[in-house]
């Protein structure tokens, strides 16, 4: 399976663009039989994980059983062109599933089938939607842990994504190698504590997380590439 994930970054003269596209392009996504899952997202300010709704960043997440199939989406279709034409910073990046545990909107969307990695980094998405009651106590924690990652040896860059600004979030980021990123993920003050928290308080109503290899990245987000 190839993972595919474009951030795109508008200008301010072509934003109503971008929500015009969130709408018009679900038509030819769900009628693209090589498609296999995909969401049209929006991001947070910057393209960062912890801060508000940022209408210049949009994403779109797809998946396809080959990469011949990615291929020519990304050569000729109708979507891509859209984000392009209106856009003018793009970051994309294909990725090989190499575990996947939950759910996104009821589904698996990533289907692990080889689980060698030829490359030490790592990317990693975690995706998760919160209980409307828990929404505040929520976004008064996840900060603390959105600013220790970026602090956190080993981490390369990140972006937060989702179909909703507040109550559908995911967080992509990408890690020099598993070690740095399990060091982040489980012995981090900050992120271990709000791991125990998301238990305990019941934040979540689905979640899921899931780690790639990179196949290869064009681009760049905010003017960094990887």
């Amino acid at each position: 399976m190839i993972v595919a994930l474009t951030i795109t970054k508008f200008r301010n003269r072509t934003i109503p663009f971008a929500f015009i596209g969130m709408a018009i392009l679900r038509l030819p996504l769900m009628l693209n039989r090589n498609c296999r899952f995909w969401k049209l997202m929006g991001s947070g300010k910057n393209a960062q994980v912890d801060l508000g709704p940022d209408f210049k960043h949009w994403a779109i997440l797809t998946t396809w059983d080959n990469k011949a199939d990615c291929d020519q989406f990304y050569q000729n279709s109708f979507v891509i062109n859209w984000f392009r034409f209106f856009g003018f910073e793009e970051f994309t990046i294909l990725l090989n599933p190499l575990s996947s545990h939950g759910l996104w909107a009821g589904k698996q969307p990533f289907t692990v089938k080889d689980k060698k990695n030829a490359d030490p980094r790592v990317a990693v998405i975690t995706r998760a939607a919160i209980r409307f009651k828990k929404l505040k106590e929520f976004r008064s924690n996840i900060k603390r842990a959105a600013i220790e990652m970026r602090k956190s040896e080993g981490y390369i860059l990140s972006a937060g994504v989702g179909e909703n600004p507040f109550l559908d979030q995911a967080t992509f980021s990408i890690w020099e190698n598993v070690e740095c990123m399990k060091n982040y993920a489980y012995k981090s003050v900050d992120h271990s504590d709000v791991i125990k928290l998301t238990r305990q308080r019941k934040w979540y109503s689905e979640e899921l997380f899931a780690r790639f290899e990179i196949i290869e990245s064009h681009g760049t987000l905010n003017g960094q590439a990887i």
